[in-house]
């Protein structure tokens, strides 16, 4: 049956990204869960929470998407402080994210655990990065693949 939306048909269906919910592909090429609020979308304001948590600011602009059936990539923009720009000023930038690492670790674990709980599926990987010059972060969750019936 089709829908008006954006999305394909239903009966197109993907190896669901989301464990056992119907996922489609949308016309730009991109997994969408069916029957869901928006995955990507919680999972971007729960990055945006423990980023506030962690490091005493949330990011400006988050964004989650899937790269393929396994893994999904959040881009957190504006996400430092003022003193970690003061750090960048004065060409800091290891310090900072030797800084970044360790706050990080506080919550990575409820970051794996914010997925695991929206996608219904387990996390291999939570592989995590920042552009100190842009003040770009990123963080790369590698699921587990779906189990085959």
């Amino acid at each position: 049956k089709s829908s008006s939306s954006s999305r394909t048909t239903t009966s197109q269906l993907t190896d669901a990204p989301a464990g056992g919910r119907a996922v489609t592909i949308s016309q730009d090429g991109r997994p969408e869960i069916l029957g869901a609020g928006n995955p990507l979308l919680e999972i971007s304001n729960v990055m945006v929470h423990l980023y506030k948590t962690a490091f005493g600011r949330g990011p400006t602009h988050a964004r989650a998407r899937f790269a393929g059936a396994d893994v999904v990539v959040v881009v957190l923009q504006d996400t430092m402080t003022v003193s970690e720009r003061r750090l960048v000023s004065l060409g800091q930038h290891e310090r900072l994210r030797e800084h970044r690492l360790a706050l990080h670790d506080t919550v990575s674990d409820e970051m794996r655990s914010a997925v695991e709980r929206v996608l219904d599926r387990p996390t291999l990987a939570l592989i995590s990065g920042i552009d100190t010059q842009r003040d770009v972060a990123v963080e790369t969750f590698l699921l587990a693949p779906v189990p085959s019936d």
